[in-house]
């Protein structure tokens, strides 16, 4: 199954840090890449594709224009579509449904006021709590639940470095 975040209405200056959060944040947690829509930013594109070089796996980023576009073709060629939202069903009431499906998912997380047609094109609306929440909060939980701890268990190809846990350092190895 694809696992790849859309994320919505990116603007430049304004976003660029949260958006690169989202990112880091979807590529750390198993997702197999990222969509942008909004303003063009090659800057975060960048920055996001210098970790995946350092830090391995296959983690694309697309930029986008046209969201809508995005989540049409999702739907038709038979994934689902995952919105994160805080006025949405449950996390813990819908996880094993979005879980049990092995269709491709695009998760989408907005930044400006998500258009309402987002909530009716999505195959689930889900809220990480009912509250006004960080999307980057709100995805890095979500996929927490989905990947059920196995993030933590990862193997980034082609990695030129990798983070040995420590209790009370920074160890750091380069293999390559």
């Amino acid at each position: 199954m694809k696992l790849v975040v859309l994320r919505l209405g990116h603007r430049l200056h304004r976003d660029e840090r949260v958006t690169t959060h989202v990112c880091l944040t979807a590529r750390a947690f198993g997702c197999d890449g990222i969509i942008i829509s909004g303003q063009p930013d090659e800057g975060v594109k960048k920055s996001v594709e210098d970790v995946v070089q350092r830090f391995g796996g296959k983690f694309f980023i697309e930029i986008r224009q046209d969201w809508m576009k995005v989540m049409k073709g999702w739907l038709e060629s038979g994934g689902e579509v995952v919105h994160l939202t805080m006025y949405g069903l449950p996390l813990p009431e819908v996880i094993e449904g979005i879980r049990s499906s092995d269709k491709d998912k695009l998760i989408v997380v907005g930044s400006e006021k998500v258009p309402r047609k987002v909530y009716e094109m999505a195959t689930w609306n889900v809220s990480v709590t009912s509250q006004p929440i960080s999307e980057v909060a709100a995805l890095a939980v979500f996929l927490d639940w989905f990947q059920q701890h196995r993030e933590f268990y990862i193997n980034f190809e082609n990695a030129k470095i990798k983070v040995i846990p420590s209790p009370r350092e920074k160890k750091v190895v380069r293999l390559a």
